[in-house]
């Protein structure tokens, strides 16, 4: 999700009462303890970090875990508290998933586990690779998924030993210092460590740029659109991007259609269509086409027809920007809301629990090619299985983000991953399970397609160093080398 430059620059910067800033505490757990990680300008933000970071250098792995148990706990205890105040401050989504995603995150992001460290013993002596930390990470979080982003990144950067200063989404801002001051709150109760993760109250493009450019800021994790990632990617700093994406599903003629429809409203419907990496256009082949538009009926997607269709693109997609710049968006009143607000807008009448919408479209359609975030799918007709591939591929622009395929032909598949080239290519399932959520693998909710990493992990926010004993401690060589 992109920023919108004149809602950040419209933020009211009254003080909020409930994450206020107090003036330092000074004790001996560092000049900015006592502020929970709430801070309203950048560079005190960085430099509590800083001190909060140095004192984390002096504790153990161990203590790094105890730390994100608080996270973790928290998380969980507390998601269905946090996860209605996202809803509440953001409007978009569904309740039951915003407190999911606190709770998996809670009990499934990776820790301290994933730092491994690596050994090479030979003739010539011994040589270890170590994960050493950057120290203080620059990070940027979207409204869609405003405290699920911070927590995930705050187990991985912490595991990693780094310390975090977050500029929010100026929608999801209030959630997100709440939950950080809460998060930061048990920690210093138990290891006397604040302002491990650090939360920016009133965020602005200001404030983003003051963190960016920062000399103690040594690393930028991006989640968002491509203003965001073409902005970090300037900094001149390692960053970290997870940028945008249009994932495509392929329907072939061997696939079991019911069980694709199952998949196609689980991924396509969670949170309304929020997630990054959710299914966002269908192209079916001719041959089993009708049969799958049926099978999404039976599964309980409610189906628009034409000109339903077109009442409902006149008022949720939008054209913004001008001349070479013109072009299509999800209009802001419709991202995230439920499926029965988006048929009410069609003019059609469905039941408040339907998940999901669907119809058929062509092509050229807007909500093909528009990211659009919103719980209806279009579903196009492709000839045979390669031109729906090609028509995927297309759709998806380049970001190499997320695929799927439904299929039972082995070729088929291979053919469409080979196309696609996408961080992740989901194969007869939901696209969650391409993050370990129905199907193998960890969780994270940045996937860094345009930089690399892939979906991040807590080795993700680790520099390499390697340290080297020559001549000694390769115990089971010859005596002739001692």
């Amino acid at each position: 999700m992109q920023y919108d430059e004149n809602l950040i620059r419209s933020v009211v910067s009254q003080v909020l009462a409930e994450v206020g800033s107090p003036p330092p505490i000074h004790n001996g757990g560092g000049g900015y303890s006592g502020r929970h990680g709430v801070f309203h300008d950048a560079n005190e933000a960085v430099a509590a970090a800083q001190e909060a970071f140095l004192q984390l250098t002096e504790r153990t792995i161990e203590e790094r875990g105890r730390i994100i148990d608080h996270i973790r706990r928290i998380s969980i205890d507390q998601s269905e508290e946090l996860g209605t105040m996202e809803m509440n401050e953001t409007k978009i989504g569904r309740l039951e998933h915003k407190i999911a995603k606190l709770l998996t995150l809670g009990q499934r992001a990776p820790g301290i586990e994933m730092i491994k460290t690596e050994a090479f013993s030979g003739d010539k002596g011994l040589a270890i690779i170590e994960r050493a930390p950057f120290g203080v990470i620059g990070a940027i979080t979207p409204v869609t998924h405003s405290l699920p982003t911070i927590t995930g990144n705050a187990v991985s950067m912490i595991a990693g030993g780094n310390t975090v200063v977050v500029n929010p989404h100026p929608s999801g801002k209030r959630v997100a210092a709440e939950g950080v001051r809460r998060f930061n709150e048990a920690i210093y109760n138990d290891l006397g460590i604040d302002n491990l993760i650090c939360v920016i109250a009133e965020p602005t493009l200001e404030t983003a740029d003051a963190i960016f450019s920062h000399r103690d800021v040594r690393l930028i994790c991006v989640t968002g659109g491509p203003a965001v990632a073409r902005a970090a990617l300037k900094s001149g700093k390692r960053a970290v991007v997870a940028g945008p994406g249009n994932p495509p599903v392929v329907v072939d003629e061997t696939a079991d259609l019911d069980r694709a429809a199952r998949c196609i409203i689980e991924g396509g419907a969670f949170d309304n269509n929020l997630l990054c990496i959710a299914e966002k256009q269908v192209f079916v082949v001719e041959q089993v086409f009708d049969a799958m538009m049926s099978a999404m009926e039976r599964a309980g997607a409610a189906r628009l027809n034409s000109g339903e269709i077109d009442r409902l693109t006149s008022q949720a997609i939008a054209v913004v920007g001008e001349g070479e710049h013109r072009h299509q968006v999800a209009a802001k009143d419709f991202i995230g809301k439920d499926a029965a607000v988006l048929c009410a807008a069609a003019g059609k009448n469905v039941a408040a629990d339907v998940e999901l919408a669907f119809g058929e479209t062509d092509y050229s359609h807007p909500f093909v090619g528009v990211e659009q975030m919103m719980p209806f799918i279009p579903f196009v007709r492709a000839r045979d299985v390669d031109h729906a591939i090609a028509m995927a591929k297309e759709s998806e622009h380049g970001f190499r983000h997320t695929s799927m395929i439904h299929s039972r032909d082995v070729r088929n598949m291979t053919k469409m991953g080979r196309a696609m080239d996408t961080t992740l290519y989901v194969k007869n399932g939901a696209s969650m399970a391409g993050l370990g959520l129905g199907g193998e693998g960890y969780l994270s909710f940045s996937i860094a397609g345009p930089t690399g990493e892939g979906v991040t992990t807590p080795q993700t926010f680790t520099r390499e160093r390697r340290c080297s004993m020559i001549e000694n401690l390769y115990v089971v060589g010859s005596p002739k080398n001692v």
